[in-house]
């Protein structure tokens, strides 16, 4: 058997090869769905390639793009940054962003969610995460909302559903020439996969412990119904877990023989990580 011949070190380098992205500020499209500076834009993209980078990343803002109404898609402002991209040789990553942007470190811009959703939200604020205290987290939709009906006979499930179909319907000609490698989903505030849990515009400071976001009341009824279901509807939701800057052993819940080793502790721990 002939042995195998021996890779060159281009051949090695191309073989462990780490395609690099860069990603673009978050107002590269601003509130008002517009694309600013194209000329600088371009010049900078332009610099990106020579100096041997793959491609660009960008949020794609539901807040934009949705913005004057439910299904009224205005995609001009990111077509326009796409076929930017591509004139520059350069691939993308999308990532649809369903949450806020501003209020966390290094937002400096501020997307608000859609107008007409903060609407609904004026009359029915259970739309939004929720502390034991009653304060509102407007960054994202509970998740206790995904299968409710709320949003002009859609759920927030449905909403984000059609929003990626008319990415892809409007966008087809780029997908389908490549220049789209990747497309990530958001899932939470930050486009992170978690609850609000401690969020500075409520004031929260590291180390603080933060609080759990359950207490809206789509997802009070959705525990309720867990709780139920395994033979006590008795059970409610913590009222002892302390305040966002608290310490863990300062609180009735998480302190020593605390209420976290209980089977109520232990059923909610396991409820309210698993239900997202």
């Amino acid at each position: 058997m002939q042995a195998p011949t021996p890779l060159s070190e281009n051949e090695k380098m191309l073989a462990n090869y780490v395609p690099v992205y860069v990603m673009l500020p978050l107002g590269v499209v601003t509130v008002d769905n517009v694309l600013e500076n194209k000329d600088g834009l371009e010049k900078q993209l332009k610099e990106l390639k020579a100096a041997g980078v793959d491609g660009v990343m960008e949020d794609v803002w539901w807040g934009i793009v949705e913005s004057k109404g439910p299904k009224l898609y205005d995609w001009n402002a990111y077509r326009s940054l796409f076929e930017l991209i591509q004139q520059c040789g350069l691939k993308t990553q999308a990532i649809m962003s369903f949450h806020q942007c501003g209020g966390h470190v290094g937002d400096a811009v501020n997307i608000p969610l859609p107008q007409w959703v903060l609407d609904v939200g004026e009359s029915d604020p259970d739309i939004f995460y929720t502390n034991r205290t009653g304060n509102r987290n407007k960054e994202y939709l509970t998740i206790g909302v995904d299968n409710q009906s709320l949003f002009g006979g859609r759920t927030a499930v449905q909403i984000y559903n059609d929003y990626m179909q008319s990415f892809r319907d409007n966008m087809s000609d780029l997908l389908e020439a490549g220049l789209v490698i990747d497309i990530e989903v958001g899932l939470g505030p930050a486009g992170e996969l978690r609850y609000p849990s401690y969020p500075q515009s409520q004031g929260w400071v590291f180390p603080g412990i933060g609080e759990f976001q359950c207490y809206d009341k789509y997802l009070k009824e959705e525990f309720l119904e867990a709780a139920t279901s395994a033979g006590h509807p008795e059970w409610e939701l913590p009222d002892n877990a302390g305040a966002y800057n608290d310490t863990p052993e300062s609180t009735e819940f998480f302190g020593s023989n605390g209420t976290y080793l209980t089977e109520k502790g232990k059923f909610f721990l396991t409820w309210y990580p698993t239900n997202y």
